[in-house]
């Protein structure tokens, strides 16, 4: 295998079939220590959540292909951590995707003077640039066409996946009592250009609360895998 990218959270190797393998990491972002799904850097190092972010990740992309939403995903091997993935091209040099039903994290920050923390948000759709340099900066719909990033008709292909999926997401999670306040996606092109969720659905990619408590990454894998 050919190590092509190393990553935060995981190395990708190109396999001979065409296809890529994600080698998950125990790293998880975060700052001082502190867990932070929306963070820029790797704050801490949690044994085993590799494996756990596999778990969920296989449980998430099961789910999303029997109900025909396109992935990138083709399989998972749980003991080994890795994932085997399509090919799939990024918007420019990568966008995340949030999808907010509450106000918390970096929402809140830039927003506190209007709302909240902890209000309803309906599914709200935020785009940003990966940049850790600049902070993964916000970008609008109209900008991602000036630049050339996606078309205004792929934004909404991307806008209408997000939700899609994190209603996927957010009832899943309902079924373990398991309330979603937000969730970070990653997208790319596959041949033929289709638009198709890639990377991962992890508890390192979301804010997950029971009862009113935070749950951690690899409590959310227990929870969700009981």
């Amino acid at each position: 295998m050919k190590l092509v990218y190393t990553g935060k959270t995981k190395n990708v190797y190109e396999l001979e079939d065409g296809n890529y393998l994600l080698a998950f990491k125990d790293d998880v972002t975060g700052e001082n220590g502190v867990f932070d799904p929306g963070a820029n850097t790797v704050g801490l190092t949690i044994e085993g959540a590799g494996r756990a972010g596999l778990r969920l990740t296989k449980l998430f992309f099961e789910v999303l292909k029997e109900k025909d939403i396109p992935t990138h995903y083709v399989d998972a091997n749980i003991e080994e951590a890795t994932m085997t993935v399509k090919p799939a091209t990024v918007f420019g040099k990568g966008l995340e995707v949030i999808c907010r039903y509450r106000a918390v994290g970096s929402f809140l920050r830039r927003y506190g003077l209007y709302v909240e923390e902890g209000a309803e948000l309906d599914a709200f759709v935020e785009v940003t640039i990966k940049d850790d340099g600049r902070q993964d900066p916000p970008i609008s719909e109209d900008a991602l066409a000036m630049l050339g990033l996606l078309t205004k008709e792929e934004y909404q292909v991307l806008k209408n996946l997000t939700q899609e999926i994190g209603g996927v997401v957010k009832e899943e999670l309902a079924k373990k009592g398991i309330d979603l306040y937000d969730i970070k996606f990653e997208f790319g092109r596959v041949e033929g250009g289709q638009i198709v969720l890639i990377d991962e659905i992890s508890g390192g990619n979301m804010r997950a609360y029971k009862d009113g408590q935070y749950i951690e990454p690899l409590e959310l894998e227990k929870l969700m895998l009981l």
